[in-house]
């Protein structure tokens, strides 16, 4: 490309998708190694022509900037956009040169794009947070009774203090998604839709339907910790997905953690039985793993590994009611688990200490009398001092 005029046609033709895989190659080359250059248009022409082009809707402007975005990631687009007389040779030209700010991190520094971006969920905060299916944020009170609706204002279930019970006779008729985050120091309850009632722990978000669908699997998305008892339907399994690990079953009662924290995943199973395998391969239960009663199975989340062995499943779930337990586990893992029951922040100084691995279980125990246990058996000094912990 000699000449700018040669770089803005070459643009074009990359925000259009017209490119070949080596035209494609030479604008990513262009935009990693090049300033732009004083034809190009500022990112003041780019605020302004967002502001006076009503007639692109804002869906289509986010196709373009995300596909854009991809594009400067993996070297190839696909954008697909009506043509428009008013200003579009202008915008065309503006959106090519976005690819050459983001390259050089402009596009974020100068706010080229107002892009929506969900703000990332402060754990820490006092909120328990229900998300709707079109982005909507209503935030739960525990010492609420109210009716739950979704983002057209129809009653779709109740809150009842810290329980959301959802209506099976909704007239959706196709799966809307609600998200629940639950902070640091709550728990949560949620009964589903088909009667499946679903403990959340702190520190946890869970991502489910609104109303299940006939003919569809019941499938929900868990970060952080759970007790389902699932309501029995043989038609639709019901399916826990923990990242790159499902869990299927059809009605049971079984935990999962899947804290971000944890080297494995943990199911344990309480009563029934249920199938864990790879989100990438269909469930085959001559070939998965499929759980017993008192046993724990593990997904390794390095190596996708699954293994298994029998527990006392109390300890697993003595958290529902208040109680807290540590098996074979790492002191940084712990402080981890700590922040987020008690909502408190744990300052180590004691870098040794970091790797250790202990075994511990707590009743409904204060965060002061935990702090103690630890002081009295493993000579652990602390000071606690409001909400924050410094381990010496």
């Amino acid at each position: 490309m000699n000449s700018n005029s040669e770089i803005k046609n070459l643009l074009q033709k990359f925000v259009l998708n017209q490119c070949t895989p080596e035209e494609t190659n030479e604008v990513i080359a262009y935009y990693k190694k090049n300033q732009l250059t004083d034809d190009f248009p500022t990112v003041e022409d780019i605020q302004n022509l967002l502001g006076e082009t009503p007639k692109m809707n804002q869906q289509t402007a986010d196709d373009i900037f995300l596909n854009i975005l991809s594009a400067a990631k993996e070297n190839e687009t696909t954008i697909s956009i009506a043509p428009k007389k008013s200003n579009f040779r202008k915008y065309i030209s503006i959106a090519a040169s976005v690819v050459v700010l983001l390259g050089i991190g402009l596009a974020y520094q100068k706010g080229a794009f107002n892009t929506k971006s969900e703000p990332k969920f402060d754990f820490k905060s006092t909120d328990i947070v229900l998300q709707l299916e079109n982005g909507n944020i209503q935030i739960i009170s525990e010492n609420n009774k109210v009716e739950v609706r979704d983002a057209d204002g129809n009653i779709v279930g109740n809150q009842d203090g810290d329980k959301i019970t959802y209506d099976n006779n909704s007239d959706l008729e196709k799966i809307a998604y609600n998200t629940i985050k639950i902070p640091y120091g709550k728990r949560f309850q949620l009964q589903l839709s088909d009667g499946t009632i679903v403990h959340l722990n702190s520190g946890t978000t869970l991502k489910y339907p609104v109303k299940f669908i006939a003919g569809e699997n019941r499938q929900v998305f868990l970060d952080g910790e759970a007790f389902f008892d699932v309501a029995k339907d043989k038609k639709h399994p019901f399916i826990v997905n923990a990242d790159n690990l499902n869990v299927r079953v059809l009605g049971t009662h079984f935990n999962v953690s899947n804290y971000p924290e944890d080297a494995v995943t943990d199911v344990v199973l309480v009563e029934g039985s249920v199938g864990m395998y790879n989100v990438k391969e269909e469930f085959d239960a001559n070939k998965n793993i499929i759980l017993k009663p008192g046993y724990k199975g593990s997904f390794n989340k390095q190596n996708n590994v699954i293994f298994t062995k029998p527990v006392i499943t109390d300890i697993y779930t003595s958290w529902i009611n208040g109680g807290l337990t540590f098996r074979n586990m790492t002191f940084k893992n712990i402080i981890t688990k700590l922040e987020r029951r008690y909502n408190v922040t744990i300052v180590n100084k004691n870098e040794k200490l970091a790797n250790e691995k202990f075994n511990a279980s707590f009743k409904e125990e204060s965060i002061e009398n935990v702090m103690s246990y630890f002081n009295d058996i493993h000579g652990i000094n602390y000071t606690i001092k409001n909400n924050q912990i410094l381990i010496k």
